[in-house]
């Protein structure tokens, strides 16, 4: 396991942008995978999106797709979210996820053996 940090969550108005960012505390490891979930309270923690690491391929839930962006960061093992389009239904704690083990599934909270503490975002109407 290692030490992920979310930032740049917040507060921001329908139709706003938030660009999220999530580092390793450790560089020193691979990520086969690194992704985003969120949850929402009183909900299960739900499939953002995902980026393969050596591929570059990325997958999105269904909820965000085409309005959120994911991408590698500029350090070792760090992905950004770029969300746009937000509306109140984006509301959730969401959290940063690497899998370093090598799953199969990356659409399953399972595969992953990281995480980070979450960052808020709230979406006012």
């Amino acid at each position: 396991q290692v030490q992920l940090v979310e930032s740049g969550g917040g507060l921001v108005q329908a139709g706003g942008s938030l660009r999220l960012s999530c580092a390793a505390s450790d560089d020193t490891f691979s990520s086969y995978a690194m992704g985003w979930f969120r949850q929402a309270p009183g909900k299960e923690r739900e499939f953002v999106s995902v980026i393969g690491w050596s591929s570059g391929l990325t997958y999105y839930g269904d909820s965000v797709k085409g309005r959120f962006t994911i991408s590698k960061g500029d350090a070792k093992n760090s992905v950004y979210l770029q969300m746009d389009y937000l509306n109140p239904e984006d509301t959730a704690v969401y959290y940063c996820a690497a899998d370093t083990l090598g799953g199969n599934s990356w659409f399953l909270k399972v595969e992953y053996d990281s995480w980070g503490q979450g960052t808020q975002v709230t979406v006012t109407s």
